[in-house]
C-alpha cells in the first residue's frame, strides 16, 4: 500500500502544493521564498526519509508568516491523509538530537488529537531573513492538521540556527518512528479500535 498524499491548498495569501511519500528514501525538491525555511524542509526530508515536494509562493512582501503557517497546514494534512486509516503503524515516536551545543527532544502521537507544547525560549529576532516566532506557528500548523500531539523541548543551545535545526530533524525522526508499521500490530494501536 502506497502511503502518498497530494494536497494543493489556494488563498489570497498563498498557493502551495505538497506532494509527501511517507516510505522514501529522503529525496525532496522544496521550492518556496523563504531560503531558511527551505533549508530546514530539507533537512526534515532527509532525516525522516520522506520524499517530499513542495512548491509555494505567498504574500511574502507582507513578511513570511502566512506562506510558513500554510506549508505547516499542507504538510500536516499530507501526512494525515498518507496514513489511511493507520493500521499496523507505531504512533508514538521519539527522538533527542543533538546539533554541536544544542540539544532537541521532540515525542509525537499520532493520536488523532491536535496539541502543541513547545518549550524552546527562542530569541527575538531573525536567522537570515527567517522570523525565529514563525518556527512555533509552524509546528502548530503542523500539529493540527496532523491530527497529532507533538511536544518539542528544548534542552539547551545557543545558536539560534542550531536550535532550529536540532528541532527540525528531530521531529523529522519522530515522525518516521511513529509512521513506521510494527510488524507485530496488525491494527491501529488503540484500545478504542480507532485514531
Amino acid at each position: 500500500m502506497a502511503r502518498k498524499a497530494k494536497i494543493v491548498r489556494k488563498t489570497k495569501e498563498t498557493e502551495i502544493t505538497i506532494v509527501l511519500d511517507i516510505d522514501g528514501k529522503g529525496q525532496y525538491d522544496i521550492n518556496t521564498p523563504v531560503p531558511f525555511l527551505n533549508h530546514m524542509l530539507e533537512l526534515f526530508s532527509r532525516h525522516g526519509l520522506f520524499e517530499l515536494s513542495i512548491k509555494a509562493t505567498g504574500d511574502t512582501d507582507v513578511d513570511f508568516h502566512h506562506t510558513v503557517e500554510d506549508i505547516g497546514i499542507c504538510l500536516g494534512r499530507a501526512f494525515e491523509k498518507s496514513l489511511g486509516d493507520k493500521k499496523g503503524i507505531r504512533r508514538y515516536g521519539h527522538a533527542s538530537i543533538p546539533m554541536d551545543e544544542t540539544l532537541a527532544q521532540v515525542s509525537i502521537d499520532l493520536s488523532g488529537r491536535p496539541h502543541l507544547t513547545f518549550r524552546a525560549q527562542l530569541a527575538v529576532g531573525k536567522v537570515g531573513e527567517f522570523d525565529l516566532e514563525l518556527a512555533e506557528e509552524f509546528f502548530r500548523a503542523l500539529a493540527n492538521h496532523l491530527k497529532a500531539t507533538l511536544h518539542i523541548n528544548l534542552i539547551h543551545g545557543e545558536n539560534q540556527h542550531h536550535i532550529l535545526e536540532a528541532i527540525f530533524k528531530a521531529t523529522a525522526r519522530a515522525l518516521d518512528q511513529a509512521c513506521s508499521f510494527d510488524p507485530r500490530n496488525t491494527g491501529v494501536p488503540s484500545t478504542k479500535g480507532t485514531l
